[in-house]
């Protein structure tokens, strides 16, 4: 019986092995079925990544603002006092819950 099958062993070997690849190559992390997924995730990363730029920018433009050579007495001064937690006599401070 096994020297009758023997012939036909590569032959399944390798429709096993195509079985094998498409299943994954459909159904898999990187496969086809999941390809909206990817999608949804690389919107979302892409929002993401703009909102990082944005506050790197922001952060760029305060620290140039506190450099020796462009100082900008306004933004020294509310860093002071956020950083000591004083308030001018003139200022209204609202206090908020933690």
């Amino acid at each position: 019986m096994l020297a009758s099958l023997r012939p036909y062993l590569p032959t399944a070997a390798l429709a096993f092995l195509i079985f094998y690849f498409g299943f994954h190559a459909f159904t898999g992390e990187r496969g086809i079925l999941s390809s909206n997924q990817r999608d949804a995730t690389l919107v979302a990363k892409t929002r993401e990544l703009a909102q990082v730029r944005a506050m790197r920018q922001d952060l760029e433009m305060r620290a140039r603002l506190l450099r020796d050579t462009s100082l900008s007495a306004d933004l020294l001064e509310e860093r002071a006092r956020d950083l000591l937690g004083f308030a001018d006599p003139r200022d209204y401070v609202i206090r908020m819950k933690p």
